[in-house]
């Protein structure tokens, strides 16, 4: 059974993760409109692949909840019925929740594509939590971290409804992307519990843990700011349009500061790095923290020197919420070395 719920929580990372990378996808190609309601996509589990789906016509059958575009407005179908010869209003109301009325068929389904992968890491969460009760009599934060991971997931989906409502506001949009980090450190941290192992069997004391979390807060900064250098940039691209050359040319004090602290978080981490090595200590995952860190960098260049090559910005999205992954696990390993190494 153990190692069944092992590998459900390691199911449902990976899928919280696909859910990250179809987000950034989202934001990318500027889909996060392309299904105006929620849960359902203009009022469909499954939405349209043509615009003559959402046209009025007659001597067509609607089902309750079915949306229309009339006049650059959402219509809501009130009730099941067939139109007639001619448009009768009695028969939809308008949606209320915001006035964006656009179908392009590429965002809808790229937005649908991100619902329903997030629908499957919430079935993912749901199975863990159900199987975590198999752990109660025997370690009662397994099953309590899994169901802190459903209730999470649900946070998240209202989150992501506010989102829609809010016609994509920037605030709303930083708060979904740090929810999904957190609901990340949760399964990993039941990850952790259901895999560690004795890693002290030679390993040195160390209060090296002390500026392993340093390290991690940083990144969390540093993703806090990215959030908001990426407002300024979809700001520009309202503004001035797809000239990627004059995205950053006159940049917020964010960017800076962000560009600024990426050479401290390089500089901590390559002394970590080091330190790690010379003291021999089980914490491999440094490497890979390494590895993620010069990608990241390697992507931020890309952007502001060679003006926004394609998937530049998902793709520093994305490895930054897997750098935060690592660290945070890394930490999760050093705290568990300190505390092996003082029973010892």
């Amino acid at each position: 059974m153990q190692n069944k719920i092992g590998k459900l929580a390691l199911l449902a990372l990976i899928l919280v993760y696909l859910v990250i990378v179809a987000g950034a996808v989202v934001r990318m190609t500027g889909s996060g409109m392309g299904c105006p309601d929620w849960p359902k996509c203009f009022g469909y589990y499954i939405p349209p692949t043509d615009v003559e789906t959402l046209q009025w016509a007659p001597n067509k059958a609607f089902d309750k909840g079915q949306v229309i575009i009339v006049d650059e407005t959402l219509q809501i179908a009130v009730k099941d019925f067939s139109t007639s010869a001619e448009y009768k209003p009695t028969n939809w109301e308008p949606y209320t929740k915001h006035d964006y009325a656009v179908f392009n068929v590429w965002h809808t389904w790229i937005e649908y594509i991100n619902r329903l992968l997030g629908a499957l890491a919430g079935l993912a969460t749901l199975a863990l939590a159900i199987g975590s009760i198999w752990y109660w009599s025997k370690n009662k934060k397994i099953t309590i971290l899994a169901w802190l991971v459903v209730f999470g997931m649900a946070f998240q989906a209202w989150l992501g409804a506010t989102v829609v409502y809010s016609v994509l506001e920037p605030l709303k949009i930083t708060l979904h992307m740090l929810m999904a980090l957190l609901i990340v450190a949760m399964l990993l941290f039941l990850i952790h519990n259901l895999s560690k192992t004795n890693m002290a069997a030679n390993a040195p004391k160390s209060s090296i843990h002390y500026l392993i979390i340093l390290s991690l807060i940083l990144t969390f900064i540093q993703i806090i700011l990215g959030t908001q250098v990426r407002q300024f940039v979809d700001e520009q691209i309202d503004q001035i349009g797809y000239a990627k050359n004059l995205w950053l040319q006159d940049p917020t004090i964010h960017f800076y500061i962000h560009r600024s602290l990426s050479i401290a978080v390089l500089a901590l981490n390559g002394y970590l790095f080091w330190s790690i090595a010379k003291m021999k200590l089980p914490l491999r995952k440094i490497n890979w923290v390494g590895l993620l860190i010069l990608m990241e960098i390697a992507t931020g260049i890309a952007m502001y020197y060679l003006d926004f090559p394609f998937a530049s910005q998902p793709l520093h999205l994305v490895l930054a919420s897997i750098l935060f992954g690592v660290q945070f696990y890394l930490v999760l390993e050093a705290l568990h070395l300190n505390n092996s190494n003082k029973s010892l």
